[in-house]
């Protein structure tokens, strides 16, 4: 059976200490994982500094792993938080590396509710990466706990633009229906119990919406907590003073009837949780997913 092998992490590349280390350490966990694609959420690039999820591609191939593609979009941040950058035009966002070509790319910022306080500064977005025939979405929502109200909109407008991009291919009664489901990552800042998580899982409508994506780790995970963010055994997290908790999600389209098992998860775990190389990867763990793929390509 063919598996697609997909990672997603926050890298922290811009308010968290330590990228210069750090970086070395992803890769680390890139060459042991050997994933096909990856998501990257708190990407950046600026005039003066390459790409940071370019640099980690570079760093893996250059230790013999895959040489993955990449892409990236973001927008150019007027939070408070990173004011005290000595950066110009820098662009913050989310990165997709493949092991195959990525033919297509769209970037979409994310809406806030204008009437609420929060979430501003930051253009919260949502990349899109069509490789191999996949389609890939990596997100990054409204960050602060108290801001569920952002992300219910944003999540609500995630799902209406994947099916703008996705046409017939999902429909129950489409004959495309046989191609391998959407892939959604990223740093969702919500946990599972929270509206927005409940909303992508089918549990609650949402202005009237409802959907349904399958929470890889909820589906295939050791069914622990599978916390994402935990200051007990992370400098950064415990730094940053933020609370034990499960925010980071590798979501998968529904696989009803699609031909092979396409889009079965078979396998989730927690990663990128212990140094390798001295040093934690970021203030986040990573999420794996194994996706049954019934038309893997070579690479």
């Amino acid at each position: 059976m063919a598996n697609l092998r997909v990672l997603t992490l926050n890298i922290g590349s811009v308010l968290e200490a330590r990228w210069e280390e750090r970086q070395h350490e992803i890769a680390a966990w890139l060459l042991d994982l050997e994933p096909d694609v990856v998501c990257l959420q708190e990407s950046s690039e600026s005039p003066s500094r390459p790409n940071r999820a370019g640099d980690v591609a570079d760093l893996v191939a250059a230790a013999g792993g895959p040489a993955y593609e990449w892409a990236f979009g973001g927008f150019e941040p007027t939070s408070p938080f990173f004011a005290g950058l000595d950066e110009s035009s820098l662009l913050f966002g989310s990165a997709v590396l493949s092991r195959w070509p990525i033919d297509r790319t769209g970037l979409h910022r994310l809406p806030i509710r204008e009437d609420l306080p929060g979430a501003r500064g930051v253009g919260w977005e949502l990349f899109h990466a069509h490789t191999a025939g996949l389609d890939i979405f990596s997100t990054h929502l409204a960050a602060a706990p108290f801001e569920g109200q952002h992300r219910r909109l944003q999540v609500v407008e995630i799902d209406r633009l994947v099916n703008v991009v996705r046409q017939d291919l999902d429909p129950l009664i489409s004959p495309a229906r046989s191609a391998m489901p959407p892939i959604l990552c990223g740093d969702f800042n919500a946990e599972p119990e929270s509206d927005e998580i409940r909303y992508l899982c089918g549990y609650t409508a949402l202005d009237g919406h409802t959907t349904f994506w399958q929470d890889a780790w909820r589906v295939a995970g050791d069914g622990t907590a599978g916390l994402t963010q935990d200051w007990r055994d992370n400098e950064l997290a415990a730094a940053l003073n933020v609370h034990r908790k499960r925010i980071d999600y590798v979501f998968v389209g529904d696989p009803f009837l699609r031909r092979g098992g396409g889009g079965r998860v078979v396998h989730a775990e927690v990663v990128c949780h212990e140094p390798k190389t001295g040093v934690v990867a970021s203030d986040h763990r990573g999420v794996l997913a194994d996706i049954v793929w019934p038309d893997r390509p070579g690479v």
